[in-house]
């Protein structure tokens, strides 16, 4: 149970009470954390007490963290009003970063994605599990506090996730590619095979398999989308265009019947596919990294978004504090396998760091 160290429950607010909302509120309350709650629908606000996903209805000025889920357009208003309102950290989860870290200045605010959902939708899809094994992405700016990144980072993983940090234009460019474009051609597909079917009536009975799990995030909740396609449209257009030209390309090699090159092409798209990364590893697989840093805005936030850069999982991290406070030490948590790689790159952006094994009992 998360407690202070008075003793008392922590406390916590989420603004926007829909699924992810409601998820994140149903997260905290399981691990002992009181919530409280604001949505501009006061059924929806009614329904989410009574599934348990707040403790409280109006967000608690003295809550270590407020998170907003609110849509992408509403996002800076909704989250001006949960800075003006409490005096923790401010966190949201839209999955488009720069049009929001672009008009909120401020230390206290995080911005945060997580990559998670449910084909439910709303208050009443809500899990406090929803997050178990999934990325959670930070945008910490230059001027974050250590403190406060590692607030967050210790927060969200305690709900299951695994914390990667990225520059806001960083992140909003890669979820392009893996989040926005996908559903955008899930969509797309499941359209033709629709439209195909008012003329061959049996088609969509075949679509079973490899049809189902392509297109299942097309049944994703519509009315987010033209949100983030206004939001993220330079990005999404740039992959876009990427998905044509190989689709194209894959056309032409079809046309032509060459074996040889489709044979390439699939078996460099079963290797990659194979070797997508995984959250877990060994204890014995493991190494901890300790880095002095100063103990300034930023430093944390680089160290992670250089780990992200190189493809690093930091499995776990804390920043500890020397006693007359002017440097820190932060203590990583990585795969042994990418100790080398994460030493060569921190060197080169001027930090001292140390890489052992971790020793077994």
């Amino acid at each position: 149970m998360s407690t202070t160290p008075t003793g008392e429950p922590r406390r916590a607010n989420v603004s926007g009470l829909g699924l992810i909302g409601g998820s994140i509120g149903k997260g905290l309350r399981a691990r002992g954390w009181q919530v409280g709650g604001h949505d501009l629908d006061p059924v929806r606000l009614a329904r989410a007490r009574e599934i348990g996903a707040i403790d409280r209805v109006g967000l608690d000025p003295d809550a270590e963290v407020t998170f907003v889920a609110a849509p992408v357009l509403a996002l800076p208003e909704a989250i001006g009003h949960a800075l003006a309102s409490t005096n923790g950290l401010v966190s949201d989860v839209g999955s488009v970063k720069g049009s929001v870290t672009s008009v909120v200045d401020d230390d206290r605010f995080i911005g945060g994605h997580p990559m998670a959902g449910s084909e439910l939708d709303g208050i009443d899809g809500a899990d406090a599990d929803m997050f178990a094994g999934a990325v959670w992405v930070l945008t910490p700016t230059a001027r974050t506090p250590d403190t406060a990144f590692g607030a967050l980072t210790a927060i969200v993983r305690s709900l299951g996730a695994e914390v990667v940090a990225l520059s806001p234009e960083r992140h909003d460019a890669l979820v392009a590619i893996v989040s926005h474009v996908p559903h955008l051609t899930a969509a797309t597909l499941m359209a033709l095979a629709d439209a195909r079917a008012e003329e061959h009536g049996a088609l969509l009975r075949l679509a079973a398999g490899g049809f189902r799990d392509m297109t299942r995030i097309a049944s994703g909740h519509p009315a987010i989308w033209p949100d983030i396609c206004t939001t993220n449209r330079d990005a999404i257009l740039v992959g876009l265009d990427g998905l044509i030209a190989g689709l194209s390309g894959v056309r032409d090699i079809v046309a032509r019947a060459d074996r040889e090159s489709l044979l390439q092409l699939l078996t460099r798209a079963r290797v990659a596919r194979a070797n997508l990364p995984t959250s877990a590893a060994r204890p014995s697989e493991l190494a901890e990294v300790r880095i002095p840093i100063p103990d300034r805005p930023g430093a944390a936030a680089e160290v992670f978004t250089l780990a992200a850069e190189l493809g690093v999982n930091v499995f776990d991290f804390e920043v500890a504090h020397s006693a007359e406070g002017t440097k820190g030490v932060l203590i990583a948590v990585i795969a042994v396998g990418h100790g080398e790689l994460f030493r060569g790159g921190l060197i080169a952006r001027g930090f001292r760091p140390s890489v052992m094994r971790l020793e077994l009992e």
